[in-house]
């Protein structure tokens, strides 16, 4: 959206998709935070990213970057993760600066912001008075151990969730030191699940008027994604440890090398294990007493003794296109994709989940699309990242109906 297509009470077309017209302010940084902002945008919410004006996000020089004829730069980490937002400076360490952000909560619908816990409260601008100004207000926090807690004042980053929620210690290989998850899956969990909450709490406002806090903490995300572990420990006192590719339990399910890479197969079921044989021209080895039934293969050491070499010399003599042809539609196996391999795959194309944005002057810019499909409003991810501040004189004037001489005295004083 542009200055020119705000229209105040409603700036969001009723085609933007299910969540237009809800007003969302963003105050994050980084990813955990301002990604949770640009699912709600992309869903059709208008979303205003403010940042200060002399202290703007600085993701927005994390690389790579599009460059421009006359050398300026633009993240395109930065607009993969804004995009779709309008953008507004605002300094909240100003009296004025808090009683803008004051304004602009009594007409918004939901705040989300990733201050470390109390971060807020200093600047006058908690949840408990922001709530007063709009008790519908949906507040998220998003932090690295959450808003209670002994360990809520401890800065974090993705990696401190990885450590303290147990994922760490159980990624990697049994006779290595543990490996961080390769991407920054607490931030992103921690985001997924404050799009979740605030969807919740916003219906319940909606029904109810009352607002309330969402809590997130990257700490509590990553703990939710260890699948067995904590049951494990809790019920027979098994701390998991680091299996590289293969399941705690489940067999054969884990990476297998073959002529000219590596492939996933997970064929473990009877069925799938049935189907398998066939497909390799040795049916007969479905029956075999050995390894006949689920429970059997996942023994550790039948399949390690029996299983394993199986697949090992099956996979061997053939390519990763030979392999998922044979397999088809029929066995669970998928050949391990660079990025570049997913970027260009014809399923991502089908799903519409790389799209292209044409940046004025920097050109175009192939990102993510968005995972939530919805077949009578879809999403709408192809839309650009604002420039710092880029949409305060329109914000101030559609939603506050500041006028523009206000606007200049605030801009002189530094307050935007």
């Amino acid at each position: 959206m542009t200055a020119e297509t705000w229209d105040g009470d409603d700036p969001a077309p009723a085609d933007r998709g299910p969540l237009a017209g809800v007003v969302v302010l963003d105050i994050t940084r980084v990813v955990a935070g301002p990604f949770c902002s640009m699912i709600l945008a992309d869903l059709g919410a208008t979303v205003i990213k403010v940042e200060r004006p002399t202290d703007p996000d600085y993701a927005r020089d994390f690389p790579p970057h599009l460059q421009a004829a006359d050398g300026s730069t633009f993240s395109a980490f930065f607009a993969q993760y804004n995009r779709g937002k309008l953008g507004l400076t605002l300094d909240l360490a100003t009296p004025d600066g808090q009683d803008l952000l004051k304004q602009l909560v009594r007409r918004a619908d939901v705040l989300v912001e990733n201050f470390r816990p109390g971060t807020m409260d200093k600047l006058g601008t908690g949840p408990a008075v922001l709530r007063a100004e709009n008790p519908r207000l949906v507040y998220t926090a998003i932090s690295g151990f959450g808003q209670t807690g002994p360990y809520r004042s401890r800065p974090a980053y993705d990696n401190s969730a990885q450590a303290t929620g147990g994922l760490w210690s159980m990624n990697g290989y049994a006779d290595r030191p543990p490996v961080r998850v390769g991407t920054i899956i607490g931030d992103l969990s921690a985001t997924l699940y404050a799009v979740i909450g605030t969807l919740a709490a916003l219906r319940h406002a909606e029904r109810t008027g009352q607002g309330q806090l969402v809590d997130v903490s990257q700490q509590d995300s990553v703990l939710s994604l260890t699948e067995n572990a904590v049951v494990s420990y809790t019920v027979n006192g098994e701390v998991p440890t680091p299996l590289g590719n293969q399941h705690p339990f489940v067999r054969p399910y884990e990476l297998y090398p073959c002529k000219d890479g590596y492939v996933f197969f997970g064929g473990y079921t009877d069925k799938f294990w049935r189907l398998t044989c066939m497909m390799f021209d040795r049916p007969e080895l479905a029956g075999d007493p050995e390894i006949d039934t689920m429970a059997k293969r996942f023994d550790p050491d039948v399949y390690s003794h029996r299983v394993r070499p199986l697949l090992l010399d099956w996979f061997a003599s053939r390519t990763r296109a030979e392999l998922e042809e044979l397999a088809g539609d029929q066995v669970p196996l998928s050949a391990v994709r660079t990025i570049a391999e997913v970027v260009d795959d014809p399923q991502i194309a089908a799903r519409d989940m790389i799209v292209d944005v044409e940046y004025p002057d920097f050109g175009p810019l192939r990102m993510f699309g968005q995972p939530i499909k919805l077949d009578v409003t879809p999403a709408r991810p192809r839309t650009l990242a604002p420039r710092p501040g880029e949409h305060t004189d329109a914000v101030l004037r559609g939603l506050l109906d500041l006028s523009p001489e206000r606007i200049a005295e605030l801009r002189t004083a530094g307050v935007i």
